[in-house]
């Protein structure tokens, strides 16, 4: 279930969204295509800008819980993120305002960094990835666009499909398959960091609070219908060319 665009257009060009994009990128490339082939001097690298839980412990290299928000473990995990930032940011920066908006996204990255140390406090694997920080971007969408339009890539074995959905399915099905894969896995076997993808969520809604109440709470629902205030984009899906083959 991969989201690949909302319905739900910025009246503002989001320029703070476009340059975090930059920055992860670049600060990527700086690394990783001249560190990949040789693991030793990437985890050398990891280890010094990377949020290892047993070092924030122990020697209290706290910056990193920033610096570990802008770095990635590979092409996949780069491309993935910025999708979702691209995505979900731009409305969110929209509401914010372009300074709040970054205070609001390194704050996220900031609550999921932390929630992940307190997950495993003596954990050696570094932690690396802005998808926490997304997460509190995505956490922010759905309390503000619970019923924005999502179109999503379905790849279900020979089910290959693009559908849309309201907000509030996607992104909650995304928190609660964080909260089953933080539950079911130990953070000392690397992998996919669910309680940062969760705590940074978590962050995410409480920090959009204030500006969700101000602008009338539910009463802003119920004026909105949990829709963005404005129109939606009108997205048109067409049929394949690909001809059918049939399999013997």
């Amino acid at each position: 279930m991969i989201p690949i665009r909302d319905h739900n257009p910025s009246g503002r060009i989001p320029f703070v969204t476009y340059g975090l994009m930059i920055l992860n990128i670049g600060i990527f490339l700086s690394y990783f295509p001249a560190l990949s082939g040789d693991p030793r001097a990437l985890m050398v690298f990891y280890y010094d800008w990377a949020m290892v839980p047993a070092l924030v412990t122990s020697e209290g290299t706290y910056t990193t819980l920033i610096t570990s928000t802008f770095l990635h473990g590979g092409w996949m995990h780069l491309a993935g993120n910025m999708l979702f930032l691209w995505i979900f940011g731009d409305n969110m920066e929209e509401e914010f305002g372009h300074i709040g908006y970054l205070l609001f996204y390194l704050a996220c990255g900031l609550a999921a960094s932390g929630a992940q140390l307190v997950s495993a406090p003596l954990s050696q694997v570094p932690t690396v990835g802005a998808s926490g920080a997304i997460a509190g971007v995505m956490g922010g969408y759905l309390l503000l666009f619970p019923k924005a339009k999502i179109d999503i890539f379905i790849f279900l074995v020979f089910i290959i499909r693009i559908i849309s959905v309201p907000a509030w399915i996607m992104l909650g099905l995304w928190f609660i398959f964080q909260l089953f894969g933080g539950a079911g896995s130990s953070a000392d076997d690397g992998g996919v960091a669910y309680w940062a993808h969760a705590g940074g969520f978590v962050a995410g809604l409480i920090l959009t609070l204030p500006l969700f109440l101000r602008r009338g709470g539910p009463a802003y629902w119920d004026r909105t219908e949990g829709h963005p205030p404005h129109p939606e984009a009108k997205y048109k899906l067409s049929r394949t060319n690909i001809p059918k083959v049939t399999r013997k």
